[in-house]
């Protein structure tokens, strides 16, 4: 699709601000259908896909009955291929990673010399529910944003029967934060909540911040130099994540680290080689036009930020780091860790299934090596997690019992090349982990990073979890529990969010 194509589809779906469409939740519900219905997560996967998901099941269930050694030397040596191209994908954006860093560094001087005059309305939205405890810290952080108050078109999206979340926000009135009510309607989802509030923005540039989050007081006048710097072609800018509540236990540690691999490793690896770059769910900066031209964000994908990043980058957009920081909480509980990471993996699925509806225009869209990083960073990531349930236990049954059938199992051309994803690439998943602490000047992380196997076997589980419920409710968006962290001093581990530990695994 051509520039021009896409700025048909921005007027067609009314990217200048001022136009009321008919029915607003309707439109927020459906403006993806209408503008790439085949990139939308609502429609069922097509007959083709269908057909070639139960061929390959139908050839396994005959081959197992008729051979079953072979059909299972045959899984383990595509599981172990699997292993190896996306560690070998993985280490190639480690090694590859710029020296120079590739996030926009907009200096204070820089930011505070933008004339109130030359700044344009920017739109905040923040989504919420069932938060009323987070909105103070919420507001706190929004009233501490350096810029122009008038400026600002703040969008507090809210369920209309989120009564006690409604009553807290009305409690603390701000003149430039609108209550807005999104109307009780399926799918019940953040994307869905970020389109209605969308489709009624004022502000030239679109940021997303989530109701836990603080943002860096500067952060929206860095992202506006940062977007002067670029052409019309950069459609987002996503600025770092990190946690404050790091040091809370062992889980929000392993969390800190998986995200500061994530950004400091592979993000920059992903936009230096031009690859498609899967969006963190806030503090991500964006053109409204190019937003809205895109389709936004899909309410029926449970990962809306991810799929949003692959279909800006089929669109031909750029995508951009800033360097400007948002703290939020760390998920420090296991079951709401569970939810939450089995969320990002059942929208990771989805995504991939989604642009894989027509495979010869998605490579012709990425080229083939843009087709090859999505298929083995975004759809790799979610199987290589549920992979490891398979692969550990037999490593486990081999080192208490040793049978026989497991020699079988791996014959030379697969045992090798297993053996090396298994030492090499979980050594340098651990030595990345205890880099990436030692270069946040977070030393006392080293520990969590030797004992990151443990958080890798949590994220199995996960991957479980999401199989499952793709089958039963792709859509059903499970909520995360914020609040559940203990005043603590600030300390924050520079990352992102929907961050990757394992190179052979990923993350969302």
């Amino acid at each position: 699709m051509t520039m021009d194509d896409i700025r048909a589809t921005s007027a067609a779906n009314g990217a200048g601000h001022g136009t009321e469409p008919p029915d607003r939740l309707e439109r927020s519900i459906t403006l993806l259908e209408r503008s790439h219905p085949k990139l939308s997560a609502r429609r069922p996967e097509g007959r083709a896909a269908r057909l070639i998901l139960f061929g390959v099941l139908g050839v396994l269930v005959v081959s197992a009955v008729l051979a079953p050694m072979g059909t299972a030397i045959a899984v383990c040596g595509f599981i172990m291929l699997l292993y190896l191209i996306a560690l070998g994908y993985r280490l190639q954006l480690v090694i590859h990673r710029p020296d120079q860093p590739s996030a926009m560094r907009v200096d204070d001087e820089e930011a505070l010399a933008l004339d109130d005059a030359d700044l344009p309305v920017y739109t905040v939205l923040v989504p919420a529910y069932n938060e009323p405890e987070s909105l103070g810290q919420c507001l706190d952080a929004i009233a501490a944003l350096n810029y122009p108050k008038h400026l600002l078109d703040v969008k507090l999206l809210l369920e209309d029967d989120d009564e006690a979340t409604i009553t807290a926000a009305r409690s603390r009135p701000l003149p430039y934060v609108q209550i807005v009510l999104v109307p009780m309607a399926e799918p019940r989802t953040k994307p869905k909540a970020l389109n209605f509030g969308l489709l009624d923005a004022r502000g030239e540039f679109v940021t997303v911040f989530d109701v836990e989050d603080v943002p860096e007081p500067l952060q929206l006048r860095r992202a506006v130099v940062a977007f002067r710097r670029q052409g019309e072609t950069t459609a987002c800018i996503q600025a770092r994540l990190a946690f404050y509540n790091s040091r809370q236990n062992q889980i929000t540690k392993w969390f800190a680290l998986d995200y500061a691999i994530w950004f400091d490793w592979f993000l920059p690896g992903l936009v230096a080689r031009g690859a498609v770059v899967p969006l963190s769910g806030t503090s991500n900066h964006f053109r409204r036009t190019a937003l809205i031209a895109a389709g936004a964000w899909d309410p029926f994908n449970v990962t809306e930020d991810a799929d949003l990043g692959v279909r800006l980058h089929r669109l031909g957009y750029q995508i951009e780091l800033l360097e400007s920081t948002t703290e939020e909480e760390a998920t420090s509980d296991f079951l709401n860790w569970v939810k939450q990471r089995s969320r990002w993996y059942k929208g990771y699925l989805q995504t991939w299934l989604v642009h894989l509806r027509e495979p010869k225009q998605l490579w012709r869209d990425l080229g083939p090596k843009g087709f090859l990083s999505f298929n083995f960073f975004v759809g790799a990531t979610p199987i290589l997690a549920l992979c490891n349930v398979v692969t550990w236990s037999l490593t486990i049954i081999w080192l208490a019992a040793s049978p026989a059938w497991i020699n079988q199992l791996f014959p030379p051309a697969i045992y090798y090349p297993s053996l090396f994803c298994f030492v090499v690439g979980n050594l340098v998943c651990i030595y990345m982990g205890m880099l990436s602490a030692r270069e946040t000047d977070n030393a006392d992380l080293m520990l969590s990073a030797v004992l990151m196997p443990i958080y890798w076997l949590m994220m199995s589980l996960a991957a479980l979890k999401a199989f499952g419920q793709l089958i039963i409710a792709p859509s059903f968006w499970e909520k995360t529990v914020h609040g559940l962290h203990h005043p603590e001093p600030r300390v924050t581990v520079k990352a992102a969010t929907a961050g990757a530990t394992e190179l052979a695994e990923g993350g969302p």
